[in-house]
């Protein structure tokens, strides 16, 4: 079992900024970050692997950053430019699988309100 903690979410205007992080219990090859707004899907947000190799929403390029301390497992979310669309629950999540895929996370935080207002 992996527990997740996050930290970090709150309101911020639009074109701010706000930084995610995530401490796992243990180390998982994947983390990555999660979101669900209102009525919508959750979607993937950013993955990175052990190796620092990262994927983004189309919808995030260039505006966030994800990273990842492995000696602390640890996953953050640097989110900037930040638009009332990216208003969304964001969970931290975890798993394993060659290419950190949304099916390979099997470990998910309680998640974290960020809250864009324009």
């Amino acid at each position: 079992q992996v527990q997740l903690v996050e930290s970090g979410g709150g309101s911020v205007q639009a074109g701010g900024s706000l930084r995610l992080a995530c401490a796992a219990s243990r180390y998982r090859y994947c983390m990555g970050w999660f979101r669900r707004a209102p009525g919508k899907e959750r979607e993937a947000v950013a993955v990175i692997n052990k190796d620092g190799t990262a994927r983004f929403a189309d919808s995030v390029k260039g505006r966030f950053t994800v990273s990842r301390d492995n000696a602390k497992n640890t996953v953050y979310l640097q989110m900037n430019s930040l638009k009332p669309e990216d208003t969304a629950m964001y969970y931290c999540a975890a798993g394993s699988g060659q290419y950190c895929t949304p099916t390979d996370f099997d470990y998910w935080g309680q998640g974290t309100q960020v809250t864009v207002s324009s």
